[in-house]
């Protein structure tokens, strides 16, 4: 129960608010009206007013102490008790005053006496264990305050640490497609080719439109398939007789929300690790559908197959599948099979949902 400065700092409506001051001024009439029940007792108007004058001022007591001062040796809710305390008999003393002022003749009679010490009794049997369970009650709503203030600032540190992790893991990406890219111009300037010049100019063209994308923490389908596009033709140029390629687009897929270089890094790996390394070459099919609020897509190749890469497809995937499970969590599926009798085929299974403005 120990309620202290840093932890409680109500504002002066707490202090005075309307649901205290209905409170006070409930129990105190109900507790004034009791007291004009019996025949020698003064007027009901006379115990009511005396009674709710000693509750507003328990309330003041209590509500200053909760804020005032702010530094205390001791627990803050035992400072609080012990004003409730004094403020009980300096209420009801301050009414009987007002009773004097109003009527001294009055102040006088037995009855007022008698009132007067019963009141007083009354607010020190009830009035702290009244102001207890307010304590209490504000405690469990503190309480509730600071799990949800903190719920609330350790999901948004998680959503940055997941922003963060996101972006370092794309900058794990670009390097690795920028330098094999880099690498097949190479290859084809050390071998003199009459392409090299043109898939060069692909490659600046191609750079100068995905640049600018991959810093982005999600991209549309749209925009990922035309990059895929453009990277297929880029190969095709080196390797013109040993790839083909299709895409199969359903046009629902263009508008929804993809991590950058998802279906590129898809694409990349089918190129790489299937039609590069075969000397016959093959085909690269990309389909791309909507169904029942999820997106299917699916990069089928005629290459190799696992044998290429020792039973892997390199790190890519590795990367790419972590990429998906920060943007998607476990709504995100991968699937990686090798087909007969050559080729792998890589499905992935996302949640069919717009990129936001």
């Amino acid at each position: 129960m120990a309620i202290t400065a840093d932890t409680v700092r109500p504002g002066i409506a707490l202090i005075l608010g309307w649901r205290r001051v209905l409170l006070a001024v409930g129990v105190s009439a109900v507790f004034g009206a009791l007291n004009a029940l019996p025949t020698t007792s003064p007027p009901l108007l006379v115990t009511m007013g005396h009674a709710v004058v000693a509750g507003l001022a328990v309330l003041l007591a209590f509500g200053l102490l909760e804020r005032y001062p702010a530094r205390l040796p001791l627990p803050r809710w035992i400072l609080q008790l012990v004003g409730v305390v004094v403020a009980v008999p300096a209420g009801v003393l301050l009414a009987h005053l007002v009773s004097m002022a109003i009527d001294e003749h009055a102040a006088h009679e037995p009855a007022q006496m008698t009132g007067m010490i019963t009141l007083i009794v009354e607010g020190l049997l009830f009035a702290p264990w009244i102001a207890l369970g307010a304590m209490v009650s504000q405690r469990d709503v503190l309480a509730r305050d600071q799990a949800l203030a903190f719920a609330l600032e350790r999901s948004q540190l998680e959503r940055n640490a997941l922003e963060t992790r996101l972006r370092l893991l794309q900058a794990q990406v670009e390097p690795h497609f920028l330098f094999n890219t880099l690498a097949n111009v190479q290859e084809l300037v050390d071998a003199r080719s009459p392409q090299a010049a043109q898939v060069l100019a692909s490659l600046i063209a191609y750079l100068r439109a995905a640049v600018p994308r991959i810093h982005d923490p999600a991209t549309t389908l749209g925009q990922e398939l035309e990059l895929v596009r453009a990277y297929l033709e880029l190969m095709r140029m080196r390797m013109p007789d040993r790839l083909e390629f299709a895409l199969h687009v359903d046009p629902a897929v263009n508008a929804l929300e993809c991590p950058p270089m998802t279906v590129l890094t898809l694409v990349e790996n089918a190129v790489r690790h299937g039609i590069d390394p075969s000397e016959e070459g093959g085909r690269v099919d990309v389909d791309a559908r909507v169904s029942d609020g999820r997106c299917s897509i699916s990069v089928t190749d005629t290459g190799l197959g696992f044998a290429a890469a020792g039973n892997g497809l390199g790190t890519g995937l590795s990367t790419l599948r972590e990429r998906l499970q920060l943007a998607f969590g476990n709504a995100a599926r991968l699937d990686v099979t090798e087909i007969e009798p050559h080729g792998v085929c890589a499905k992935l299974d996302i949640p069919a949902r717009k990129k936001s403005p």
